[in-house]
């Protein structure tokens, strides 16, 4: 098969820095600095010459020598002692996302907040779509490739993706500012902050109960303390650690060449799953049974190259920290095809790239189908997995390539319906397999490195088009993957409808900016009536769909501690499960995980924030950095 010649630059080849989250929603710290960007991408290193950026979540490489281990006293909250871990590779992810979206003008004079346009109201909710399909990372992904711009009121044009990419191309690569000092068992005592409460929040501060559906509950008292940290491992290079996954009784998270598994509660290393090589994608995806898949390098990175192919694809047993197989596939010649991306649905695992995609049994291993050279010089740059299996496919001679969408029969790869991406699309994400919806940036005119232009909703049985959601990317603030398929992050879909956050803007207070979660009803591709606002200087997005409720983080502004937020899908009634603590150590802590670049899992009163990219540690850098900050309202 023909391969185009490669992008100049992708993501993954040369790595942005990640810079410390200093512009939180609202008023900015004395400290602050004028001009800084933060949420930018950390570069990314490990690109095969050549290539095509890798996409999706770099998977778990674990620190070696702390299995079996308990946190050491000191920190705040039962900190974990850093393993001593070598320096590991990189994920395989672009920077630059494609250009955000576009948005539908409609008959004025109806009521709409901000980021929704002038559109009636769209129809009644129907049934629940796509849910959260295991405990995994929710792609809130993934890793860094975004290109989102410092925080601010949305509605400035933002840097093209071109331009993103010149400038990754001369940024050096910088050190992730982390966490301060950290105190010992930090409580969250000092009560719930009134400018955190938008307008319909719905919090009744009281009782246990059952949220709208979902499994989340309310807790009694809603504010958290720390339960464990764990330090970050020395690295030596840009090193990717993306992938973290929750069971009942683990939290699980990538290390240097391992995956490592952690006491829920304490942190204490309960088993470690030494790897050949560095993990290079994960999947977001879990069964019920806590099987997840990972695609990782066949040895160690050695210098000065410190680049390995990610061919080796296996499933783990997050319970056990057992690798139950692992196996690889050829591409259009003898050597092994080169993955980008690995993401599981049902029994099948399936791993997607520029060398094609293949497919594995979850249980056995055993190849279900791999790359092959077509006329057409198709190929599969990869999967949404989930509740169904999604192909995003490139076809076509270099300078006349066209996307195609098809679901999958999972057990043969055999495509069920087909949609053919709209002239001008090069890339395309996968934001639900079921319904199916797909995002893209059609022909470039996003323009703000979100990689959106337009949501699509397709009839994953016919392969028909539904509807085309337009959104203006001055306005909405979803981001995906440039190159990757199954990366979306601040977007989720359930309850027959999309729903978004805004574009950070001027709040109703003095200072400081705000933002809403809105949403779209997948039927008529029309905004609904309802809004979930953040408050002032504090910002909303969702992380995921609990039945028919939305789970968010909003992110405080300087002086106070973050919230998980459950908001009713109809009512949009917002109700506090977790609030973290404005202690001074604790918000230095959170203000180091940014939304773009970290994992933000919450289940069952504990939030998980872990970071996705690590590089090596300038002399001159005195503060502790963290690898995972994990809270607790049990």
């Amino acid at each position: 098969m023909t391969q185009p010649p490669q992008p100049p630059n992708q993501p993954g080849e040369q790595p942005q820095p990640q810079p410390q989250q200093p512009n939180q929603p609202g008023e900015q710290p004395p400290q602050q600095q004028p001009g800084q960007s933060p949420n930018q991408p950390p570069q990314q290193p490990n690109q095969s010459p050549g290539q095509p950026p890798q996409g999706g979540f770099g998977a778990p490489q674990d620190p070696p020598g702390v299995a079996g281990g308990t946190p050491a006293p000191g920190g705040f909250g039962a900190p974990t002692p850093p393993p001593q871990q070598p320096g590991y590779g990189y994920p395989q992810t672009p920077p630059g996302q494609q250009p955000g979206y576009g948005y539908p003008q409609t008959p004025p004079g109806q009521p709409a907040g901000y980021g929704y346009p002038q559109t009636p109201p769209g129809q009644p909710t129907q049934p629940m779509g796509q849910q959260p399909y295991g405990y995994g990372y929710p792609g809130q992904p993934v890793p860094p490739q975004y290109g989102q711009q410092p925080g601010g009121p949305g509605g400035g044009k933002k840097l093209s993706t071109q331009a993103q990419i010149i400038i990754a191309a001369v940024v050096a690569v910088v050190l992730i500012i982390g966490a301060g000092v950290w105190f010992a068992a930090t409580k969250g005592d000092d009560g719930k902050d009134d400018n955190a409460k938008g307008s319909s929040q719905g919090a009744d501060g009281g009782k246990e109960k059952a949220l709208g559906g979902g499994k989340e509950k309310a807790p009694s008292n809603p504010a958290a303390k720390v339960a464990f940290q764990l330090p970050q491992p020395k690295v030596t290079d840009v090193t990717d650690v993306s992938g973290s996954w929750v069971t009942d009784s683990l939290y699980v998270k990538t290390g240097i060449n391992s995956v490592v598994g952690y006491d829920l509660a304490t942190g204490t290393v309960k088993w470690t799953l030494p790897l050949p090589g560095q993990v290079c994608a994960a999947s977001r995806h879990a069964t019920a049974d806590h099987k997840t898949a990972i695609a990782f390098e066949p040895a160690k990175r050695k210098p000065p190259r410190n680049y390995e192919k990610c061919s080796e694809v296996g499933a783990i047993d997050l319970s056990t920290g057992k690798l139950l197989w692992s196996k690889s596939a050829t591409g259009s010649g003898d050597e092994k095809a080169r993955f980008n991306e690995v993401t599981l649905s049902g029994g099948t695992v399936a791993a997607g790239g520029t060398d094609g995609g293949a497919a594995f049994d979850l249980a056995t291993g055993a190849v279900r189908w791999k790359p092959q050279v077509n006329a057409e010089n198709c190929y599969d740059m990869g999967y949404g997995g989930g509740p169904a299996l999604v192909a995003a496919r490139k076809c076509g001679a270099y300078g006349s390539q066209y996307v195609v969408i098809q679901s999958l029969n999972a057990q043969t790869g055999a495509p069920v319906s087909s949609f053919k991406m709209p002239t001008g699309v090069e890339y395309a994400s996968i934001v639900s397999t079921k319904p199916l919806v797909v995002a893209a940036d059609v022909g470039d005119t996003a323009g703000d490195g979100s990689g959106i232009s337009d949501f699509f909703v397709v009839d994953e049985k016919t392969g028909k088009l539904k509807v085309k959601i337009s959104a203006d990317a001055d306005r909405f603030a979803a981001r995906c993957g440039s190159t990757e398929v199954e990366t979306c992050r601040h977007v989720a879909v359930g309850d027959n409808r999309l729903y978004l956050p805004t574009e950070e803007h001027e709040g109703a207070g003095e200072y400081g900016d705000t933002n809403e979660i809105v949403s779209f009803d997948l039927t008529t591709g029309k905004p609904t009536a309802e809004k979930a606002e953040a408050g002032d200087r504090y910002t909303i997005s969702p992380l995921r769909m609990d039945g028919g409720n939305i789970i968010a983080y909003k992110r405080p502004p300087y002086d106070k501690g973050g919230q998980i937020v459950s908001i009713d899908g109809g009512t949009f009634k917002q109700t506090v499960l977790l609030e973290i603590p404005s202690d001074e150590a604790v918000r230095e802590a959170e203000s180091g995980f940014s939304e773009d670049y970290s994992e933000i899992l919450y289940t069952n009163g504990r939030l998980f924030m872990s970071e996705t990219m690590l590089s090596k540690r300038s002399g001159s850098t005195s503060r502790q950095e963290y690898l995972v900050l994990s809270l607790s309202t049990n």
